[in-house]
């Protein structure tokens, strides 16, 4: 155990993982009550920890180190906050610790009481021998598929817990409007992500209150959001454009608009069915088609009927257009599938699932997880590596839970808070 570190002995503490009767190093037999709470914040690494020394109860912090010498390394002794300190857990009990009052603080050295397996366990996920695509792979035939699927219900609901972060956020923005904030969140992931930062701003600086009192001439619905997104400056050739900077010069001057800057938006490297401009004229279709948006979507339990909400075509102009004054092909200029069903799992879902929260509706959360399990998978090379080694997601649920593995836990090296890890190191 050449490579101990302080994260392994924390969860060997926390979880009990230790073999043979323990005693302090001043040979007083020790059992623990209760581990302590985790503290992920600073001072002691436990606290309220329930521990027997010998025939006395001690209630209090518990501090982890590789070795003894590191809590004088660390300065602890001269830190208040550790000294309710009742018990130093240590790999290797190298030196002894004396509090401020004098007395040794009590010491259990666990370089005996972990499992080699343990370790061994642990040391083949986080420096595996050879390259693989996420750290378990040679672990995953091991474990009951019922457990990675027990194991994939809770990540999702964790991802949704994590979405429901940027919900608030723009809830906060629209002083608690649900519709406000669901136009917030749409346009966001309408711009991809490429785009999706000129979208918010572009939504944020043009109030829906505004858009809705045009929704019956789209036009100029369109007028408006082209203008503010700063694509209206300047000298056109098609009668279109031009028609739109006049209708826009006039909405912006009664409206006191101010349009955000066209260089923020990226055409670069996008597939011309993503370029802004085509998502723009969608997103205008949206608000003439959605009068009372938020409302729909709490109404809606079937995944097609979103779909079809969002079964959005651009403008005729776009037929023959992906910028203005530029000829292109011509045929329509719909909202792919692909990002229909995005929109749904990113925007739609999450919405749901936070309303569900702050009003304490368990229908919604519900109907947020089911949305998801009624669409399919996601396909991006994340997922393909899942893939490779055997584990196939059937839904969107499950590729949003599998997401949330692979950026919260396998790239961070985090098997130890992982619940596969967990059963693949404790196996």
């Amino acid at each position: 155990m050449q490579r101990m570190n302080e994260s392994f002995l924390q969860y060997v503490w926390q979880h009990r993982l230790l073999e043979g009767d323990l005693f302090t190093a001043d040979g007083l037999p020790l059992r623990i009550e209760h581990p302590g709470m985790l503290n992920t914040h600073a001072g002691p690494d436990f606290s309220n920890a329930r521990v027997w020394i010998g025939e006395t109860l001690w209630v209090g912090n518990v501090e982890v180190h590789v070795k003894a010498s590191d809590w004088n390394r660390h300065h602890h002794s001269l830190d208040r906050a550790y000294d309710n300190v009742v018990l130093h857990v240590v790999h290797l009990n190298d030196a002894p610790i004396v509090l401020q009052n004098g007395h040794a603080l009590p010491t259990l050295a666990l370089s005996d009481h972990i499992p080699q397996a343990l370790w061994d366990n642990y040391e083949s996920l986080i420096s595996p021998p050879e390259p693989i695509p996420v750290p378990c792979a040679n672990h995953l035939s091991a474990i009951s598929p019922n457990y990675i699927a027990a194991s994939l219900e809770r990540l999702l609901l964790e991802r949704l817990e994590d979405k429901c972060s940027q919900v608030r956020r723009l809830l906060e923005q629209s002083r608690g409007d649900w519709e406000q904030c669901c136009y917030l969140m749409l346009a966001h992931y309408f711009g991809g992500k490429a785009n999706a930062f000129p979208f918010e701003l572009l939504a944020q600086s043009t109030p829906q209150t505004l858009l809705a009192r045009w929704r019956d001439q789209p036009q100029r619905v369109e007028a408006l959001l082209m203008g503010q997104a700063g694509f209206l400056e300047g000298y056109f050739e098609d009668d279109y454009p031009r028609q739109l900077q006049s209708d826009y010069g006039a909405l912006r001057a009664a409206a006191g608009l101010t349009p955000i800057s066209a260089h923020l938006w990226r055409f670069a490297r996008l597939r011309p069915y993503s370029f802004p401009t085509l998502r723009i004229s969608q997103f205008a279709q949206l608000v003439c088609r959605s009068h009372s948006l938020f409302s729909r979507l709490l109404e809606t339990e079937r995944a097609a009927d979103l779909q079809q909400l969002f079964n959005l075509t651009a403008s005729s102009y776009w037929d023959n257009h992906y910028r203005f004054d530029s000829p292109s092909l011509g045929q329509p200029k719909r909202v792919g599938a692909q990002l229909i069903d995005l929109l749904i799992i990113n925007a739609v879902v999450p919405l749901l699932f936070e309303y569900g929260n702050q009003h304490a509706q368990q229908t919604y959360k519900d109907r947020a997880v089911d949305l998801l399990q009624q669409l399919p998978s996601e396909a991006n090379s994340q997922l393909r590596l899942w893939q490779s080694v055997g584990i196939s997601p059937n839904s969107a649920a499950q590729s949003q839970a599998l997401l949330q593995l692979h950026q919260h836990y396998c790239q961070q090296h985090n098997c130890l808070n992982c619940q596969i890890g967990y059963k693949i190191i404790t196996q």
